[in-house]
């Protein structure tokens, strides 16, 4: 009978074990575009800034596990951020330009959001960008195309998770059916409450059932794609950390029930494809910043919690490195705005001066923004490439516009961001996706799966499996 009694403690200890290392709380963290050197290039970037030759440490690149993954999709050896999310949400492989669908086209396949939702946790899907961007898409829609961004926000309300957040539906009524219902409409037939920056979400969080979190309307008239820049950031426009904060305090109402939320920083990518280094070190900390409020949750439940952070692929094949045997990034710091940011400015002065600026309040406008001439010297050929452009595009002519893939900037912009990676030894070998690896980090309950060289459809598995998901 001792026997027997011994035997039922133990087993019912290994059981309370195995369940106190159940990830209840799971945070999945997606720099869009984030690939190693990314990553690495922002700690060097911190080092120098503190005068020294040394990474300076990311909170999430401290986390105990950490390996690399690979990005290809079903038919493409570099993948788009459709097919990746797809494989980061599913497990699935599928074709580029396909959301929540395999390669088929036609075969939905469920995200691990899903699976947590059917295993009974809150579900939260967060951006930077606009919330049927394809990253976040690919955990609730499911469409052959990506740009399908109507359908995509009416599959937002037919998968009913909890909190949805980002900066705005990219096109709230069907261009191709003028009869069909608007998408902000149709918040209260699906129990949604929609709030519009921070203050609203707080006057509305206490009431609400379901949750989608946008930017101010305001800022949705000026840019409705995604959310400002954090080297471009007001004080009145809504930030990543914002909306994890926000996404943890709803999610977190019903406190029985866990929660899944995924978190994109979706603007790293975008600066990449612009090949802006400076711009893109600043959403890499941004990006750590949101970590920080999760690994702040993660301290107080430690046994309870998982956070992940990996990437979809890396953008613009970024170099450390030019030829020298040397960096020199702390000059970036002498950039205060983004391409596009000062594509604003120059805009502005066109304004002012009737499309015939001055010489000298171009030098000006270069110096306060990137330090050229006061704190960064330029070689007689630099400035020579930027009074040449100014000479063929700012006096008396029509703006000359080089286009990315989201974002046309004034010729004077991009030649100005060209020299600044440049004089930093930061080199580009496109304005477009690569093969390269990509960082996973993990840390709390089920961390330690995630480990040896990983492949982007392993890692929902891994999560499903810390957090007791069906997959289904």
């Amino acid at each position: 009978m001792k026997k027997l009694y011994l035997s039922f403690a133990f087993l019912l200890l290994i059981c309370n074990w195995s369940l106190a290392q159940q990830a209840k709380y799971v945070f999945y963290f997606i720099g869009d575009g984030m690939g190693v050197n990314q990553v690495q290039g922002t700690e060097l970037f911190q080092g120098e800034l503190e005068g020294k030759i040394a990474v300076m440490p990311l909170c999430f690149t401290q986390f105990p596990n950490s390996t690399v993954s690979t990005t290809y999709s079903a038919t493409n050896g570099v993948t788009d951020s459709a097919a990746a999310g797809t494989a980061l949400a599913t497990g699935n492989k599928t074709k580029n330009g396909a959301i929540g669908v395999l390669e088929d086209l036609t075969t939905p396949v469920n995200s691990v959001a899903t699976w947590a939702k059917n295993f009974g946790s809150k579900v939260g899907i967060a951006t930077s960008v606009s919330v049927d961007h394809a990253t976040p898409a690919a955990f609730y829609a499911h469409e052959a195309g990506r740009g399908s961004y109507y359908n995509i926000g009416r599959d937002l309300y037919s998968t009913g998770f909890d909190f949805y957040a980002g900066s705005d539906f990219l096109e709230p009524d069907d261009k191709d059916n003028k009869s069909a219902e608007n998408l902000y409409k149709m918040a209260d037939k699906y129990g949604y409450s929609i709030a519009r920056g921070i203050d609203d979400y707080k006057k509305k969080s206490e009431k609400a059932s379901k949750m989608i979190l946008f930017q101010s309307e305001k800022a949705s008239e000026k840019d409705r794609s995604a959310i400002p820049y954090a080297i471009d950031r007001k004080d009145s426009d809504m930030t990543l950390e914002d909306i994890t904060r926000s996404a943890i305090d709803f999610l977190t109402k019903d406190t029985d029930k866990g929660f899944f939320l995924m978190v994109e920083g979706g603007k790293i990518d975008w600066a990449c494809h612009s090949n802006d280094a400076a711009t893109a070190f600043r959403e890499v900390q941004d990006l750590d910043k949101a970590i920080r409020i999760a690994y702040d949750f993660y301290k107080q439940h430690p046994d309870e919690t998982l956070i992940v952070v990996t990437a979809d692929h890396e953008t613009g094949g970024i170099v450390l490195g030019t030829g020298e045997y040397k960096l020199n990034l702390k000059a970036l710091e002498n950039q205060k705005v983004s391409e596009s940011g000062f594509t604003k400015i120059i805009n502005s002065l066109r304004k002012q001066y009737k499309n015939d600026v001055p010489w000298e309040a171009v030098k000006d406008a270069l110096e306060e923004n990137f330090g050229f001439w006061d704190e960064i010297k330029l070689s007689d050929s630099q400035e020579a490439r930027l009074k040449e452009i100014y000479e063929k595009t700012l006096k008396g002519q029509k703006a000359k516009m080089e286009k990315s893939e989201y974002a046309q900037d004034e010729a004077l912009a991009a030649e100005a961001k060209r020299i600044m990676s440049e004089i930093a030894l930061v080199g580009w070998t496109s304005g477009g996706h690569s093969a390269g690896y990509v960082p996973v980090f993990a840390i709390g309950a089920g961390a330690d799966n995630f480990s040896g060289r990983l492949d982007n459809i392993q890692i929902p598995a891994l999560i499903a499996k810390a957090a007791g998901y069906t997959a289904e």
